[in-house]
């Protein structure tokens, strides 16, 4: 008798593990999209940083990552259990606070103070600096946008397995949560330390084929690199404006309708709005901090 009911509690066990890996493929094709744009925007974070600073710059963004997660998971659970209807509005406030980061990066890009700019690069390069003190408000930044990108990485999961069981909904949400942070500062790692790999395969010994093969493509990584951050940096302020945008329009019901009939268009329409609720949301509190300086 026992062994029967221990046979029928393994089995009950396997299939909510199959029924888990089931959901959580289907939770990570959904969130493949966040994901790419989560990677374009972390890796842009460490652009300026000096190489002997990248990795613990990563990996002090990817534990504010988990941190992040381990807020982001139960809230979720608990907010889609009781309030509902909650979670598209703090998901619209979230998408907001994308597109401003992303306005605010512009305008600083056009209205750089490069002497101030040019200070700070030298400062980090400087071996009696303090770079972890110089590092925080990078970090700092990369963490808040991470948070904005883990909720709706969470909410979009949440989606999937909304109809299935408590104990099924907190493993695929604490599997996709670990899986995605792991992947995605797994690769910004790897992105960071591309240089320093070519340089490492330019200096293989020999003068076989392998050997001259491999000294090249390290020169090859070691040139390209520069050229790739720049690209990620574009394509992560980009980002926030496409997936804050996106988040945006599809909280405003008549506008997510528009937008359906013109799927082939929706990303432009997305970055429009984008740039859009960036600025409004940059001037409205550039004239608060006005005001405030006046009083």
């Amino acid at each position: 008798m026992a062994g029967s009911s221990l046979l029928a509690l393994l089995d009950d066990i396997t299939t909510m593990l199959d029924d888990v890996s089931v959901m959580s493929q289907l939770a990570a094709k959904k969130t493949a999209g966040v994901l790419g744009d989560d990677l374009a925007l972390n890796a842009q974070q460490v652009t300026g940083i000096a190489a002997k600073r990248e990795l613990p710059v990563v990996w002090a963004v990817a534990r504010g990552s988990f941190i992040n997660k381990l807020m982001l998971v139960p809230a979720a659970l608990l907010i889609s259990a009781f309030l509902p209807w909650l979670i598209t509005p703090l998901l619209m406030l979230g998408g907001a606070f994308l597109c401003f980061e992303g306005f605010e990066k512009i305008w600083h890009k056009l209205h750089a103070d490069h002497a101030h700019d040019q200070a700070v690069h030298t400062a980090m390069q400087d071996p009696q600096t303090d770079l972890v003190a110089l590092e925080q408000e990078k970090i700092k930044g990369a963490v808040r946008t991470d948070f904005i990108l883990s909720a709706e990485i969470i909410v979009i999961a949440l989606g999937v397995v909304a109809e299935a069981a408590l104990t099924q909904r907190i493993l695929v949400l604490s599997l996709i949560a670990v899986l995605m942070t792991i992947g995605v500062y797994g690769l910004v790692a790897l992105i960071v330390k591309m240089d320093d790999i070519g340089l490492w395969l330019m200096q293989r010994q020999g003068n076989h084929l392998l050997s001259q093969s491999t000294r090249k493509l390290g020169w090859g990584l070691v040139q390209i690199v520069p050229y790739l951050m720049r690209l990620l940096s574009i394509l992560g302020t980009a980002a926030m404006f496409l997936v804050g945008g996106g988040i945006i329009v599809h909280g405003i019901h008549p506008l997510h309708t528009v937008v359906e009939q013109f799927a082939s268009w929706a990303w432009l329409i997305n970055a429009a709005v984008g740039v859009l609720a960036g600025a409004v949301c940059f001037g409205l509190i550039y004239i608060v901090k006005l005001i405030i300086e006046k009083n």
